[in-house]
């Protein structure tokens, strides 16, 4: 039987349950905390898999922020109540991160029935912070029906999301460069929903009809991404994407692909805590004798090749 987890910790994972906005906080910046929050996360994954995620990633400039303000508005015109995890760079030389869609999403911020969460990458590649998962399970546990994630906007990269969202949707503009080249990076082999964004402006059917080619080579997929055509200040478009994202789910729901895509990322998630917890363990153990630094000297020597330098490393760890 598992121990009862700490009054603090109680205190939050009820708050969290009773979807108490300051225990939200709470456990939010607790997850982000280097180690995460186990013992919260413990208590509060049963009461997950309710919500709907849905990912918004795409270039800088792309108006994602703008785009997901505008979702934002039209789930809630449902009734629905909605989380906003949006996820900005940290700067390489401080690793701070300006943290500002409370700014650039000012229309909803101050609306009960929406929580906005700014996360820094610290590092992180794939255009995702380090608990952005775990983010994602405390606004599931605390009650919200749609968790936006909005990604950094690093560039074509961001493909981390498809461990994250059950629908991915990939926002372009016209006039990004070459689109050709752009269509084959791995980002836009991700999306459930194509978005063109800024569609008033000239070459936006290029886009679209370029998108709508490399699609045409993919004849046998399951699931054909529909393209969308938005003027996010507008808010034209909109309810087109609404109702592609709400079509995707309802695939996922009346097919095996929702089943396969949650085995995925609950596979990666854990190999990824794994790896982490590796990482940690030959860290902590570097100073000692056959350690980390030993090995990295042997290696910078020509004493010891990596791969024979990491398996003692790993045989190491296995004996202890």
């Amino acid at each position: 039987m598992r121990a009862a987890p700490a009054t603090g910790t109680a205190d939050v994972v009820d708050g969290v349950l009773s979807g108490r906005v300051r225990e939200i906080g709470r456990a939010l910046s607790a997850v982000e905390r280097a180690g995460g929050a186990p013992e919260i996360l413990r208590d509060l994954y049963p009461k997950t898999g309710r919500a709907r995620i849905v990912g918004i990633t795409g270039p800088p400039g792309a108006g994602k922020s703008t785009l997901v303000q505008r979702l934002a508005q039209a789930y809630r015109r449902r009734g629905s109540t909605i989380a906003v995890v949006a996820v900005d760079p940290s700067s390489p030389f401080t690793g701070g991160a300006i943290l500002g869609d409370r700014i650039r999403m000012s229309e909803i911020f101050t609306d009960p029935g929406v929580f906005i969460r700014s996360m820094a990458t610290r590092g992180a590649l794939g255009g995702l912070a380090r608990a952005t998962g775990d983010a994602v399970d405390v606004l599931d546990a605390a009650g919200f029906d749609l968790v936006l994630v909005e990604t950094v906007g690093v560039g074509q990269d961001e493909v981390d999301i498809v461990k994250t969202a059950d629908t991915t949707v990939v926002v372009l503009v016209p006039g990004l460069g070459d689109d050709i080249q752009a269509i084959k990076a791995g980002i836009l082999e991700i999306a459930d929903v194509f978005l063109v964004n800024k569609a008033d402006r000239e070459g936006a059917d290029r886009t679209a009809a370029e998108i709508a080619t490399m699609l045409d080579f993919t004849p046998n997929r399951p699931w054909r991404p529909p393209i969308v055509r938005t003027v996010a200040p507008r808010g034209e478009g909109v309810e087109e994407t609404v109702a592609a994202i709400d079509s995707h789910g309802e695939f996922l729901a009346s097919t095996g692909e929702g089943r396969r895509r949650r085995t995925r990322r609950v596979r990666a998630r854990l190999l990824h805590l794994l790896e982490e917890r590796f990482r940690r363990a030959v860290e902590a153990g570097a100073g000692r004798p056959e350690g980390l630094e030993e090995a990295v000297a042997d290696v910078l020597e020509r004493r010891e090749d990596p791969y024979a330098a990491a398996g003692r490393l790993y045989g190491r760890l296995m004996r202890e």
